[in-house]
């Protein structure tokens, strides 16, 4: 059953990181593919019927977390309390930005939340990115399994780290890179004119930087935790799920070069798909790694719920989890198409 919830936490992750990344990814690359105030309201169009319910997700991992692996959530807030209102502050910045830029019809007032939107849109995923980074790279857990940080140290991944260092920052560049490129080929799907063609143009650039920084940042990650590329290998299903991520790769440049810019899309889906999920195997069990040594990191057992009450919120899972499926369904249905900008106040 633990394993079961494990899987149910990186699946909710996982949804999260594709359905808002290319909400994010429009939002940091708006002000660069759309230039005048109808453009740039025809990337809020595209966006617009989803981005709301694409941050449900992010509670639904929450609530999973809290479900399945309580511990492990209360000594990850603690941890990373300051961050955490961060990531709140930016999520609630970007939303604000969205609903309010076009309540008043002047430049200065429409410019002003554009460039918020453009701000927090960005942050978002570097914040996320160096989240993941000191997951994968540790945290100084004590026997307790509480841990305090520093925004940062000596900006070194070893002895004293803080949540900013060399690795941590270089994995916030990857998840910004990666979901800019997410978000471009996204709008190049759902837009038309010079956004559509800004978009496909930069959603090639940005891949081809993601080609050249995955391998780098799979080094790097080796180098803060050695174990890393040795249970790749010794994982079928990491290596498996490895192997999806690269496929979607390849694939999202084949939709490129065939203008096929749905099957682009899902091709840039399915590699943050696996380049998520295929981590997630690397280092399962562990949840909080501990740079003290793996006796004292938080693993899915020993930061688990007990079988019994999993087993009876798995029945809950199985009402609800449909339902959000086809809600989304539903959405994507529903504004098939490509967006339009709307005449008058709204996006």
């Amino acid at each position: 059953m633990i394993e079961v919830w494990y899987a149910i936490v990186v699946m909710m992750l996982t949804a999260y990181v594709v359905l808002d990344g290319f909400d994010f990814g429009a939002g940091a690359l708006h002000l660069f593919v759309a230039r005048d105030d109808r453009e740039r309201r025809q990337v809020l169009a595209a966006i617009g019927p989803y981005w709301d319910g694409n941050e449900v997700w992010l509670l639904a991992a929450g609530g999973a977390l809290f479900v399945g692996f309580p511990r492990v959530l209360a000594s990850g807030i603690s941890g990373f309390y300051f961050a955490i209102f961060l990531l709140l502050w930016c999520i609630i910045l970007r939303g604000a930005a969205i609903e309010f830029r076009s309540h008043v019809n002047d430049p200065i007032w429409r410019a002003s939340w554009d460039f918020f939107f453009w701000l927090a849109s960005g942050l978002l995923p570097l914040f996320l990115g160096a989240a993941l980074g000191n997951l994968l790279r540790g945290v100084p857990l004590d026997g307790d399994g509480w841990f305090a940080l520093a925004l940062f140290t000596d900006f070194s991944a070893r002895g004293a780290v803080g949540i900013l260092d060399w690795y941590t920052v270089f994995v916030g560049v990857f998840a910004l890179t990666a979901l800019m490129a997410h978000g471009a080929l996204f709008l190049a799907w759902k837009t038309d004119g010079p956004v559509h063609v800004r978009s496909r143009a930069m959603g090639g650039r940005l891949y081809a930087a993601v080609a050249v920084l995955w391998p780098l940042l799979t080094v790097a990650t080796q180098r803060v935790d050695a174990g890393f590329l040795s249970r790749l290998g010794s994982r079928p299903l990491a290596w498996l799920l490895a192997l999806g991520a690269l496929t979607g790769l390849m694939g999202v440049f084949a939709g490129l070069a065939r203008h096929r810019l749905l099957g682009a899309f899902l091709a840039s889906s399915a590699f943050l798909v696996g380049l998520s999920a295929a981590t997630a195997a690397c280092v399962f069990p562990t949840m909080l790694r501990a740079t003290g040594g793996e006796a004292l990191s938080l693993t899915a057992y020993s930061g688990g719920s007990d079988p019994q009450g999993l087993a009876t919120a798995l029945g809950w899972f199985a009402v609800g989890f449909p339902l959000a499926i086809l809600y989304l369904v539903i959405v994507f249905r529903l504004h098939r198409g490509k967006a339009v900008a709307a005449d008058g106040k709204g996006y």
